[in-house]
């Protein structure tokens, strides 16, 4: 098994349902955002949960299931011009690389996006996918279901055999396992 990964606790906020929020990401409405239970956010993520258009019927905006893991996000990136914002969906299992920018409309289960990736707005992921590092994803793709995408702009590489469900479950759960305070209490 791999070593364990050590956060500082008073870096990060624990609630009751086991997600980890760093202190140091941005969460913007957070009324807006649902958390499935054993997420882990780190620090410098950036979740825009105030986007969301007014009226009836637009309340959760963002909505991730369980145990999905958002990496360190960039200090440096910053957005310009008007926003179109529209609900988000994040299945269970999912892991998204440092560095990357998602505006998916929706990423199913069993989900892998690495490492400085753009996903375009309204781009569909569905389940058991993977995206490689430095990929972008043109806005409106589909990816599809045991597809691993890569490039840019991103292009299907291969297919994904069909123990991918299974084998991203268990790296997701050992990761946030593995994921523990260094100054235990």
């Amino acid at each position: 098994m791999d070593p364990p990964i050590y956060y500082s606790r008073s870096e990060y906020i624990e609630t009751d349902t086991g997600n980890k929020v760093s202190r140091r990401a941005t969460i913007a409405g957070p009324q807006n955002i649902v958390l499935g239970g054993k997420t882990i956010i780190s620090s410098g993520a950036i979740i825009r949960g105030d986007l969301r258009r007014t009226g009836p019927g637009h309340t959760v905006v963002i909505q991730l299931g369980r145990y999905c893991l958002l990496g360190e996000g960039p200090p440096y990136k910053t957005f310009r011009g008007a926003f179109n914002y529209y609900p988000m969906k994040i299945g269970d299992h999912v892991h998204i690389g440092a560095g990357s920018v998602i505006e998916a409309a929706t990423i199913g289960n069993h989900v892998e996006i690495g490492k400085n990736c753009i996903i375009g707005k309204f781009t569909i992921i569905k389940d058991c996918a993977r995206i490689a590092d430095n990929t972008v994803i043109p806005p409106n793709t589909v990816i599809p279901t045991l597809a691993h995408f890569g490039g840019s702009p991103g292009h299907f590489i291969e297919d994904l055999p069909e123990s991918t469900q299974e084998m991203i479950e268990a790296r997701t759960k050992q990761y946030y396992t593995r994921f523990q305070a260094l100054d235990r209490q």
